[in-house]
């Protein structure tokens, strides 16, 4: 048993490290990318699709690497999402340059294999079996991404200057960094994750004489139909991220019509990403301490207060900033603990087959909730976003009553 902790704990640091930087890219996805769509399309309308790509490509992207984690572990999985991410950053600059939409939709397609590699590796630390402390090992992973995403979008101006010394187009710059970051993510996770968390626990299960199950996705949904309360994770898990996505891309757009700059933009993005990962390690204990359950229903809670403010104060800088830092927040309680949920719930052969679906749906339900948010910013503007987001956040709060009810 030591064994298996000590090769958990040097687990979780290289997790924690391959996270930090590839937290840089994503600030600069959501955020710029809002604003290059806008630019190169030349519709507001069309603001939303860089989020949608984004959350798209990550959706795909994750059933894909899921399997190759499952075949070949989680080190080349980690390392070849991490090296996809690098293209679609290059993708990005070289559409800007051109002018060109559709590229550019492609190379953030690309970037959201970054994004699928993040969400699986908080996976990865719940690989090898450590009990009691599932909440706590995925919030620590989740934690770790709070350096390079909170100071990524602060990186905006430097990034801009950056840019303009090797002839960049506007609001490309900061991508260079994205790159960088995404480089030496690859290599960590490729160097770093010996042995294979993985693979270590498929040794482990085959000692224990558990078989492996096939991988598909017909046999992740019937596993989920055998474990309700698996299922239910998974909606929450998305349907949270639909509220975020949907109104956190959008606040570059607005604030921007508001007058603010891009370095405006990035600190209130900045203090976004904040709530969303810095205070993952607390989630995760409260999550292991009280009930993963109620911190989902919690979590939602904090949804209700964040698109309030931000909704009725959609005219004033600050009150938006605090709703989009709660947002962060309630993402953080809803996502960890949904995580945990699910990885606590699952037998551990049929884990990764299930969390492969799971990412997916939680991305496809994100691109979905950014392809609409630029039409109903357009029609409603910004308060009538958060008024919107109010749906899927009820959804969530009746099923965790209703699940609750059936626990006690």
């Amino acid at each position: 048993m030591k064994d298996i902790e000590h090769i958990q704990r040097r687990t979780i640091k290289i997790l924690a490290a391959g996270q930090v930087l590839g937290g840089f890219g994503l600030g600069s996805v959501l955020s710029i990318g809002s604003l290059l769509a806008r630019d190169l399309s030349g519709s507001e309308s069309w603001a939303g699709a860089a989020a949608t790509f984004s959350t798209l490509g990550a959706a795909i992207w994750a059933i894909p690497l899921s399997r190759l984690a499952y075949a070949k572990g989680r080190r080349i999985s980690l390392a070849s999402g991490a090296a996809l991410a690098i293209t679609g950053a290059v993708t990005v600059i070289y559409a800007a340059s051109l002018r060109l939409f559709p590229l550019l939709l492609l190379g953030i397609f690309l970037l959201g294999a970054g994004s699928a590699t993040s969400l699986q590796a908080r996976f990865a630390a719940t690989d090898i079996p450590v009990p009691g402390k599932t909440g706590r090992s995925i919030g620590l992973v989740v934690w770790a991404t709070t350096v390079g995403a909170v100071t990524g979008p602060n990186l905006f101006g430097p990034g801009e200057a950056l840019g303009k010394f090797f002839g960049l187009p506007t609001m490309t710059g900061p991508f260079l960094f994205t790159v960088a970051a995404q480089i030496l993510s690859t290599l960590v996770f490729w160097f770093g994750l010996r042995p294979d968390p993985l693979k270590f626990a498929q040794e482990l299960q085959k000692d224990s004489g558990k078989a492996r199950h096939k991988i598909s996705f017909k046999t992740a949904i019937d596993t989920l139909k055998s474990y309700p309360v698996a299922l239910y994770a998974v909606i929450s898990v998305a349907l949270s991220h639909m509220v975020m996505v949907s109104v956190m891309s959008m606040t570059p757009v607005h604030m921007q019509d508001m007058g603010y700059d891009l370095v405006v933009v990035g600190f209130t993005i900045s203090l976004h990403i904040a709530g969303m990962y810095a205070f993952s390690p607390v989630m995760g204990f409260l999550a292991d301490k009280i009930g993963k359950l109620k911190m989902i229903f919690i979590g939602q809670a904090i949804y209700i207060a964040a698109l309030a403010i931000a909704g009725f104060g959609n005219n004033d800088r600050w009150l938006v900033t605090l709703g989009l830092f709660l947002l962060g927040l309630g993402w953080s309680a809803s996502t960890v603990s949904g995580s945990a949920l699910l990885a606590a719930t699952l037998p551990a052969n049929e884990k990764t087959n299930v969390q492969g679906v799971s990412d997916s749906m939680m991305n496809l339900s994100g691109a979905f909730g950014g392809a609409i948010a630029g039409t109903i910013l357009g029609a409603w503007q910004f308060g009538g976003l958060n008024f919107f987001a109010l749906i899927p956040v009820t959804v969530i709060t009746v099923l965790s009553i209703v699940n609750y009810r059936k626990a006690i």
